[in-house]
């Protein structure tokens, strides 16, 4: 039995995390913020492999590794790890890849040379079981 080709697919975004989004001291942003951001990619995952944009089961496992500030510049993966009968499993990864340096000015950023992981998880989505004749989307 090969291995089902879906897996490993991963799709990203990048956003822009706008000052109207900061909820705490700080400009920190919410985690729910990510995890709208996970959603999105977790839809065009199931568009590219299932023609579809499938609905969230749920999370497995959410981790918050460090914090989110308005200004922030994330990229947000997910990359599909199992392949069931309607479910894919998919592991979601958020970095800040650009920050804002208020310290140097009210408009100051910059690119992060090395990204910091800011959200992990894993979560489950599903999709529409498929009638015998329709065609099978290729990743």
């Amino acid at each position: 039995m090969s291995a089902d080709p879906r897996v490993g697919l991963a799709v990203t975004h990048r956003r822009y995390v706008p000052h109207g989004h900061a909820h705490y001291g700080g400009s920190l942003v919410d985690g729910a913020y990510v995890l709208g951001l996970f959603g999105d990619v977790a839809t065009e995952v199931c568009v590219r492999t299932d023609a579809d944009e499938g609905l969230f089961a749920g999370y497995r496992e959410v981790r918050f590794h460090a914090p989110v500030r308005a200004g922030d510049v994330l990229e947000a993966t997910a990359t599909v790890a199992e392949v069931g009968r309607r479910s894919r499993t998919l592991a979601f990864e958020a970095r800040v890849v650009c920050r804002a340096r208020p310290d140097l000015g009210p408009s100051a950023a910059e690119v992060l040379a090395e990204p910091v992981v800011v959200v992990t998880a894993t979560g489950t989505v599903v999709v529409p079981q498929r009638t015998s004749g329709e065609p099978t989307p290729s990743p």
